[in-house]
């Protein structure tokens, strides 16, 4: 069993090498576009990637379906042949709008928040946080976003339980379902049950549910903790650019109000 398992992912090895080479020549491009090494590397990463899994191959992205012609540099509009709704999402945030309305792409030097100097140049498309070859929604998760943002918010995102939560579940390939991380607040999952199995899609509007704040807690923050506790924690600032590393002391007044109301409705008011 395990000779035979080493000869199909020898095979798959050369046949996907063997493609991409194809695929270069056949484009009128040489083969110095990529040397064996990126090719080496690039098959490491695909093997064990869901892609793999799944039969998606480098012709799959690099090869136009209509002409056959070798596409070089993949863009957003490739992902959308598969992922169509989380393309169509991400079109409509911040992120992605700029694609959208058939301009450049963002990127962090156009930000008003605090950005990393490094990532200034970075262009804000589906590789920009998946890695696009190997697909990794880990990386996605966090480390993609703490590539760019440079914010109080997201950099203490590492001193929260939410970063515990999620380290112990990195070494997954995908973050487990206790895992908190910045795409679980700000890439929330929705649950299409118009379906005879319903399907978990991600909804890529990273502003989606930022305001009002009100959509996070109904999205997001109430999906773990009760109603109370998550407006006293998302109507707090400090709170809030602590990125939550400690319980609530907000006390909001509504609560008091509807508390005292329910009280007196059912007759249990203190006089």
């Amino acid at each position: 069993m395990m000779v035979r398992q080493r000869a199909v992912t020898l095979l798959h090895s050369l046949v996907l090498i063997g493609l991409v080479m194809l695929l270069v020549v056949s484009s009128g491009l040489t083969a110095s576009a990529a040397t064996q090494q990126e090719l080496d590397d690039i098959t490491a990463q695909w093997q064990t990637s869901v892609h793999a899994l799944n039969d998606v191959n480098c012709a799959s992205c690099h090869q136009n379906n209509e002409t056959n012609e070798f596409v070089a540099s993949p863009n957003h509009e490739s992902c959308q042949s598969c992922h169509e709704q989380s393309v169509d999402t991400f079109l409509l945030s911040k992120h992605g709008i700029r694609l959208l309305e058939e301009k450049s792409p963002l990127t962090p030097a156009m930000a008003r928040l605090p950005m990393k100097h490094d990532a200034m140049d970075k262009q804000m498309n589906c590789n920009a946080c998946h890695s696009v070859h190997s697909a990794d929604t880990v990386e996605a998760s966090v480390d993609a976003c703490l590539t760019c943002h440079n914010d109080n918010h997201s950099l203490n995102y590492q001193n929260s339980r939410h970063a515990e939560l999620f380290a112990e579940s990195k070494e997954l390939p995908r973050p487990g379902v206790g895992a908190v991380s910045c795409a679980t607040c700000h890439l929330p999952r929705v649950v299409d049950d118009r379906l005879e199995t319903p399907v978990v899609h991600v909804n890529h509007n990273n502003t989606y549910n930022l305001k009002p704040q009100d959509r996070m807690v109904g999205d997001v923050c109430m999906n773990c903790h009760g109603v109370e506790y998550s407006y006293n924690s998302i109507f707090d600032p400090e709170l809030v650019e602590a990125n939550f590393d400690r319980s609530p002391t907000l006390e909001m007044q509504t609560f008091d109000l509807m508390e005292a109301a329910e009280a007196r409705r059912t007759g249990n008011a203190s006089d």
